[in-house]
């Protein structure tokens, strides 16, 4: 159900703050020329003479002005964030169940906030433009679909593209090949691999034409091997290439030293939440860590615990999308794709160099 801002001009924002309707909050700030402060509607105290204050949309519009926020704006900021991580939460599932055709304008009505500032939340609170969410969740049902639909152009209408021209212009770039070697479990895509060994044991590293769609860690070079290839039964799979070792020499130096971060391209495949699950994860410094709540709050789903942690186990990119970093709520370790030692032993490594 569409979400009523009802608070569009002065005359409805000034009656919100006679009233200190709470129902106001989170679409509009109003500040004081006086004291150059900005509070919320249902701000307690002196209520304010209406010819010396201003409306604003959002509190950055506040800023932009020189307001600064008053102590009970600040005493409301976590009641704040909630409110909003709950409306991205609804545009999320918006845009999921319009097959990610929604229009900006369509998407910030919805949900009952200005265009400009809903644009900027969602990117703050997602780490994607509501338009790369869109395209990420049609390309994440497009591999699905590829997979149970005989038809490659049945496969891209049923996932939401309105034509296969418009599909077509980003396809390879998304699948790291084209819709028709995807459909064929990687049929003629080249993956270039090389196994080598690290302080962390064996490690298998992969690249499509893309980038780098494979880090993987573990104890047997041919368990890792089937991993690859159990993620792409039919792909031409290409060892032993000489010019792949700079590739893979980069992966390990990135592995023993993960300060010094990764310059190569990803590769990065995942449905929709899963994205925004790693673009928040890649977000997480060196040397700390963050509990999956915490993940699940920064994504503006703090229901989706237990599905941050499937997407953790879900990553192909051991380091270079730190999973790691993702700790139980009292700070002990949990579940990790390669294992706890592993695990423990890059943090270890990561609270050193800090």
């Amino acid at each position: 159900m569409t979400t009523t801002n009802k608070w569009l001009n002065d005359e409805a924002r000034w009656q919100a703050v006679v009233e200190r309707d709470k129902s106001a909050d989170g679409y509009f700030v109003y500040g004081v020329r006086s004291s150059l402060i900005y509070c919320h509607p249902s701000a307690a105290g002196r209520l304010p003479n209406r010819n010396n204050i201003e409306f604003f949309d959002n509190e950055q519009q506040a800023l932009d002005k020189g307001y600064r926020p008053g102590k009970r704006s600040n005493k409301q900021a976590p009641q704040l964030e909630q409110f909003y991580q709950q409306k991205i939460a609804q545009a999320c599932r918006y845009i999921e169940q319009n097959n990610g055709n929604a229009k900006l304008d369509e998407i910030a009505a919805f949900v009952g906030i200005s265009r400009y500032h809903f644009h900027r939340l969602f990117k703050n609170l997602i780490g994607l433009t509501p338009k790369a969410y869109a395209i990420a969740y049609r390309h994440g049902k497009l591999q699905r679909q590829l997979q149970q639909q005989p038809s490659i152009t049945d496969a891209i209408y049923d996932a939401g593209f309105s034509s296969n021209s418009r599909f077509y212009e980003t396809s390879t770039e998304r699948l790291g090949m084209t819709p028709t070697a995807w459909k064929a479990g990687g049929d003629g895509a080249k993956i270039y691999f090389a196994l080598a060994t690290c302080s962390l044991g064996d490690v298998l590293v992969a690249q499509s034409e893309v980038g780098v769609c494979a880090i993987l860690l573990g104890d047997d070079p041919e368990r890792l091997l089937q991993d690859l290839q159990d993620k792409f039964p039919q792909a031409e799979l290409i060892g032993g290439d000489h010019q792949f070792e700079h590739v893979v020499a980069q992966v390990i130096g990135f592995i023993e030293a993960p300060e010094i971060g990764l310059k190569l391209p990803l590769d990065i495949r995942g449905t929709a939440f899963q994205q925004r699950v790693w673009q928040a994860l890649r977000s997480i410094p060196v040397g700390t860590t963050v509990s999956y709540s915490d993940i699940a709050k920064q994504i503006g789903d703090p229901k989706a615990v237990r599905a941050v942690a499937g997407a953790c186990a879900a990553n192909m990119l051991a380091v270079a999308i730190p999973c790691h970093r993702v700790v139980r709520n009292d700070g002990s370790l949990s579940g990790y794709r390669w294992g706890i030692a592993r695990k423990r032993s890059l943090l270890d490594k990561e609270s050193i160099n800090k």
